[in-house]
């Protein structure tokens, strides 16, 4: 079509085979599509097109994908609140008709696929490398391997216990997210062979296990206010999720390994001034303090 609709918050460029969404930067725009900044969605991973009366003289043309399409409607597992849903685009009510006339073009380029789920996932992930800081520890994503390192004033003794966590994404079968907006957030790496909706695994669950809470689990990073907020765990989520279901061919072991080797240098900074404060606080005696520093120190 070759045609683009701006709406409030975003823009849609019609292309022969795809749709470009643009995410605008200002500041009433959520901060998820903000961190997105655009999506490429092409038209076979759509499953319907509808246009709805919207808030405040508004309409809102939603092009509904299929499920199984996109690794970050997958990781939100409905979790997302409506207005930080990447596919809906909110137009004036005055545009209605330009509006219905875009909805019927796109409704006409729907295969017969459309109302089957998607066998993969056709719309990409955010790409790494990546990271965001949790309340129990930072996150980072380098798109082979997922890495948890605990902080002080937030991991449990049994994290601190485990010790700083890698994961080879090879070695996992999904994650769960818990949005941070919902009671005790959570992001939780499932091992291979898990049985979870987010995992995508074809294999045979384990036998049934107890749960771990999320904050005694070296698998997890739990949230908490301003920590792991949804424009930064939801994108890594979806990001590790897509890169699970491109190695899940892979025969793999699924225990988590120890971090090892040589560490980034910045990473190790941050942690030697996160220790500093808690020193200065009074939280660490002097020989815990200069104890754990010759540790990371050894570490670089």
């Amino acid at each position: 079509m070759g045609d683009v609709l701006a709406g409030i918050h975003a823009t849609w460029e019609f292309d022969t085979d795809s749709l470009l969404i643009r995410f605008e930067r200002g500041i009433r725009t959520p901060r998820l599509l903000q961190s997105l900044r655009e999506r490429r969605i092409p038209y076979a991973a759509l499953s319907s097109v509808t246009l709805t009366p919207g808030k405040r003289s508004t309409v809102v043309l939603h092009a509904v994908p299929r499920p199984g399409a996109d690794p970050l409607l997958e990781a939100a597992a409905g979790q997302l609140k409506e207005a930080c849903d990447p596919y809906r685009l909110v137009l004036p009510a005055e545009r209605e008709t330009l509006a219905d006339y875009y909805a019927d073009e796109l409704r006409a380029l729907l295969g017969p696929e459309a109302s089957r789920p998607a066998e993969r996932f056709m719309v990409s992930a955010p790409e790494a490398p990546m990271h965001f800081k949790a309340y129990d520890g930072r996150a980072g994503f380098d798109g082979t391997l997922v890495s948890f390192r605990w902080y002080w004033t937030g991991a449990s003794s049994a994290k601190w216990k485990a010790g700083d966590q890698t994961f080879p994404v090879a070695d996992l079968g999904g994650i769960e997210w818990r949005s941070p907006e919902a009671f005790e957030g959570y992001l939780r790496l499932l091992p291979r062979g898990t049985d979870a909706g987010t995992s995508g695994a074809d294999e045979a669950p384990h036998p049934a296990a107890p749960r771990v809470q999320p904050d005694q689990d070296p698998a997890s990073v739990v949230f908490g206010l301003g920590y792991g907020q949804v424009h930064e765990s939801l994108p890594f989520a979806a990001a590790v999720l897509e890169s699970v279901r491109r190695t899940q061919s892979v025969p793999v072991a699924t225990a988590p390994v120890p971090v090892g080797g040589r560490r980034d240098p910045a990473d190790i900074a941050e942690r030697i001034r996160h220790l500093g404060d808690l020193h200065r606080a009074g939280l660490v005696t002097d020989a815990e303090y200069t104890a754990k520093k010759t540790e990371l120190l050894a570490e670089l």
